[in-house]
């Protein structure tokens, strides 16, 4: 991003914008949130460029389980028990799995067949060898979107964020590697995820889309995101419906 083109985002003059990058004028406070706002930064990050600047953090990280969280926990709840019989999920920043439906545990029990693989985090879940990854038919295609997301995830905050951890992580498994080197930025991020599952003689086709809560105020409300599942065909929601009705 240019300096003229942060100056028109933060409605700023490009002058100013010149003085504050090269160090000729502080920022105020005010300052420094006009461009993290301009720049559409994460607000974990939005509080570290303050502490930067000399600045206190002005939002706030609750643990989920904080009083104040209460009204959060609740449309989570509701979000998940209404997209039964279909599986959801909430994950943090970390992709650890926070919060699922009841749908999402029992598609997760029929296709995660090894004990030793857990649920705990649902990217080592789908890239480990004997997890996920050994019943998806179009686990190219997944891989390569899943790795993308992360990689733009791990720009825009400094090193050593959680997404550049986790892409560090998963190049350990084996066989994933040309997979994490095949990013194309100037290709527009996927919405949807298509998902083939096929396991002995079940066969399922899923599109998974995410939610986050856009206007939140709270860096863990921000950082959360809830992946949904919906059925791509009439064959895969009878499937998924048939494991509610046997629940």
């Amino acid at each position: 991003m240019s300096q003229q083109q942060l100056a028109l985002a933060s409605e700023v003059s490009a002058r100013h914008i010149s003085f504050v990058e090269n160090g000729k004028s502080a920022p105020s406070r005010e300052m420094v949130l006009i461009l993290a706002n301009a720049l559409e930064m994460p607000l974990r990050e939005r509080n570290t460029l303050l502490r930067s600047a000399g600045f206190a953090p002005v939002y706030r990280e609750s643990a989920l389980s904080d009083p104040e969280m209460s009204a959060v926990r609740e449309i989570l709840e509701i979000i998940l028990q209404h997209h039964e019989p279909y599986p959801a999920v909430v994950v943090d920043h970390e992709w650890n799995l926070v919060q699922a439906n009841p749908a999402a545990g029992r598609v997760l029990t029929h296709f995660l067949a090894s004990p030793s693989v857990g649920v705990e985090n649902l990217m080592h879940a789908l890239f480990h060898p004997e997890g996920l990854r050994q019943f998806v038919v179009n686990f190219e295609e997944v891989a390569s979107i899943v790795v993308d997301r992360l990689y733009r995830e791990a720009l825009i905050e400094p090193d050593g964020n959680p997404a550049d951890r986790l892409l560090r992580d998963l190049r350990q498994y084996e066989g994933v590697v040309p997979r994490l080197r095949s990013i194309d930025l100037a290709a527009p991020p996927k919405v949807a995820i298509p998902l083939h599952l096929r396991r002995g003689t079940v066969e399922v086709r899923l599109l998974s889309t995410i939610t986050t809560f856009g206007t939140a105020l709270d860096v863990t409300a921000q950082e959360l995101r809830i992946e949904s599942y919906f059925p791509a065909d009439d064959e895969s929601r009878r499937w998924v419906a048939s494991l509610s009705a046997k629940a």
